[in-house]
């Protein structure tokens, strides 16, 4: 990296973002004058020191010691699967329910669908993987107390203390470290669910408890139970692994606070995801999305498509003028959790893929080879062959320069797997077989993002794409030639995107309450309706304010979840503060805008009455922080080879250049490869590519 001076030499200030994944833990530093820089680091099993592993070489990387860094830092960005992966593997914390008489059954019942939760692709064809995720909480660990509120929030049967206390000691000797209370309607009137969360402090003071009303204040008795149960079966991990991180990184001489990246895309003080690691767990996926909103801003394209392909997943997300597209049902785990999310689409599709032949059919995904024993070409025992493994046969990847450095890839095992499993069975020669690996994946990755946005009413070339992951900038050029698009956007942080997400977002808390409005076809929101809808919104800004440290920068946003009288799912959309029936109506108005953008022209059914459910406040207070490189490299011409593009008989001679951050103000005709740390840019025939005064590689590709 250029300028390591400039990064010694200054002093207070720095930003730090890191991101942990399966894999790697990435980690994104920038200095006070700007100088930044990218690496990664293996993940390690105990998370904290395969982040402290990131910071040396960081530190290394920046010519000082880890110990001079640390004290230096005034804003450290944190986001993690751990949450996600404890609840994908079962290795959550032993967690209780207590439910209202007669509802103790909710988790096993469920939804419709709860017996395919999580089941994607040719997966729900599978009848034998059916039921195969069990509800988050066994059935004999779910005990029910006596008592009863009513939808308006009026007491039905009061609380029965004798059986609440008879539920709590049940509990009390299953050996549980976290404890779950969901009762009927406590969004309502909170009263019985505050009382027996007390009794359970009292007979478990060790126990982490989760209580309904706090942690998804919506409309849903299932998905409230089951997103506070993750909750509390998530409580004593995060606690315990960001007390340990925050220890180790103090004995560094850090005294920034950690802040965490949350799945609704920025951060929060750590200790507040403490209490709620339920809203981290898509912290990764949402960074990305937030870094490429800010790469957005900083090109004035306020619609951005963001593309993320690492070694298991392709992710998607929508940034439609200038903010992300919500959503706040997720399914992890067979369990359907509401928690506010930034929407990202995904399907298995990445490096890792596994490519096969059944029935004469290639296939490639959504089975994944991962990180053990990875792609064939690793070396590491992988005999099935992967995206990865064709794009080094097609010349696409180095095999002495692949990731962040240290591995050594195979071509003739590559080749050898894919002509046996792929070329053989079909027919084709190996190069054949890798174009034709190459062409199934990128058409997979193709047809979801146009899911993402031809489907919901947007048109892409309306959109500026963004190219992130390990992956996803020589996925990229195909992918946009096959919607219609004339090129992409490469960040230089783009092997690190969401580390970079996660050490710039902004400080962002949302708070969520339901609101019951029902108007029947023909009649007008009047005055009774906008008085609920504004006590509402007056609640739920005033618990997003409390959360984050005050500020005459913050800004709160408002949405309603509205549909048609009789439907089972709703649309967010937009509303203003103190509402009145002039400003519902503006909000009925919205509705119909968004629900005919999404489903056609007179789709839409205004007789049918309307329902408003909830409403949702986002507190922002921006991040001011630069947050790219005011120098860089230029490129450096490495190497010249053969690879393949669209004929597999015709591989293209090929300029390889590289660098570890692009400088501004360099143009390369294509066909040409732009090797950056922990991904290849790839501009085909025809194409250029220009970079920034951001460190920015501009694709055009060319028709």
């Amino acid at each position: 990296m250029s300028g390591n001076d400039a990064l010694v030499n200054s002093a207070g200030g720095w930003a730090v973002g890191t991101d942990v994944g399966g894999t790697f833990t990435d980690l994104w530093l920038r200095s006070p004058s700007g100088h930044t820089l990218v690496c990664k680091s293996p993940t390690t099993a105990d998370i904290v020191t395969g982040v402290v592993d990131a910071l040396r070489l960081a530190a290394e990387l920046a010519e000082m010691s880890v110990e001079d860094l640390c004290p230096r830092i005034s804003r450290f960005g944190h986001g993690t699967t751990v949450g996600l992966n404890a609840l994908l593997t079962g290795r959550a914390a032993r967690v209780g329910l207590i439910a209202t008489q007669g509802f103790g059954d909710v988790l096993e019942i469920g939804r419709l669908r709860r017996g395919t939760a999580a089941l994607q692709g040719v997966e729900l064809g599978d009848y034998a993987l059916r039921g195969r995720s069990k509800p988050l909480v066994p059935r004999h660990l779910v005990v029910e107390v006596r008592e009863r509120v009513g939808s308006n929030g009026q007491i039905v049967v009061p609380l029965d203390l004798d059986s609440a206390r008879a539920s709590v000691e049940i509990l009390g000797g299953e050996g549980l470290e976290a404890v779950a209370v969901c009762l009927l309607w406590s969004t309502e009137n909170p009263a019985h669910e505050i009382a027996v969360a007390e009794l359970v402090r009292e007979r478990l003071p060790d126990a982490f408890v989760s209580v309904s009303h706090i942690i998804a204040p919506t409309v849903g008795e299932y998905a409230r139970a089951s997103t506070t149960a993750a909750n509390a079966a998530l409580g004593p991990i995060a606690g315990n692994y960001l007390a340990i991180l925050g220890e180790q990184l103090a004995a560094l001489g850090m005294a920034a606070p950690i802040m965490m990246t949350t799945s609704a895309g920025g951060v929060v003080p750590a200790a507040a995801l403490s209490a709620t690691p339920v809203t981290g767990l898509l912290s990764g996926p949402a960074s990305c999305v937030v870094a490429g909103q800010a790469l957005g801003e900083q090109l004035e394209r306020p619609n951005v498509l963001t593309l993320d392909v690492g070694g298991t997943s392709f992710d998607v997300g929508v940034i439609v003028d200038g903010a992300p597209l919500l959503r706040e049902d997720v399914t992890f785990g067979g369990a359907d959790m509401r928690v506010p999310s930034v929407d990202v689409a995904s399907i298995g599709a990445g490096g890792g893929s596994i490519a096969g032949v059944s029935g004469g059919i290639l296939t490639v995904g959504p089975r994944s080879a991962g990180a053990i024993p990875g792609p064939v070409c690793y070396g590491k025992g992988g005999v099935e062959p992967t995206a990865t493994d064709a794009d080094l046969v097609l010349g696409v990847l180095d095999a002495n320069r692949f990731g962040s450095g240290g591995i050594v890839l195979d071509a003739e095992a590559a080749g050898r797997a894919i002509d046996q499993c792929v070329g053989q069975p079909l027919g084709l020669t190996t190069v054949e077989a890798a174009r034709a690996i190459r062409e199934v994946l990128d058409s997979a990755m193709a047809d979801l993002m146009r899911s993402v946005t031809i489907e919901r009413g947007h048109d892409p070339r309306e959109f500026v794409v963004v190219a992130g992951g390990g992956s996803g900038p020589s996925h990229a050029w195909a992918l946009c030639r096959e919607l219609g698009l004339d090129g992409f956007v490469v960040p230089a942080t783009a092997t690190a995107q969401s580390a970079f997400g996660a050490g710039t977002s902004d400080l962002r808390t949302t708070a969520s309450r339901t609101c019951y409005v029902r108007l029947f076809g023909g009649v007008e929101p009047g005055g009774a309706h906008s008085a609920l809808v504004a006590d509402a919104l007056r609640d739920t800004a005033r618990r997003v304010l409390a959360a984050i440290p005050s500020s005459d920068a913050t800004e709160v946003s408002y949405t309603a979840a509205v549909r048609y009288r009789g439907q089972a799912h709703h649309l967010d959309v937009a509303l203003d503060a103190d509402p009145d029936a002039s400003t519902l109506s503006r909000l009925l108005d919205r509705f119909e805008s968004d629900y005919e953008m999404l489903f056609g022209k007179g789709a839409g059914y205004r007789e049918a009455g309307f329902e408003i459910l909830s409403v949702r406040a986002v507190a922002a207070q921006r991040s001011r922080s630069q947050t790219s490189s005011t120098s860089g490299e230029g490129f450096e011409t490495r190497d010249v080879r053969p690879v393949v593009f669209d004929d597999a008989n015709t591989p293209e001679a090929t300029v390889v250049y590289g660098c570890d951050w692009p400088g501004a103000n360099q143009l390369v005709s294509g066909p040409c490869l732009i090797q950056l740390p922990g991904c290849v840019v790839v501009v085909p025939p025809g194409g250029s590519a220009a970079t920034d005064s951001l460190g920015a590689i501009h694709v055009k590709i060319g028709q």
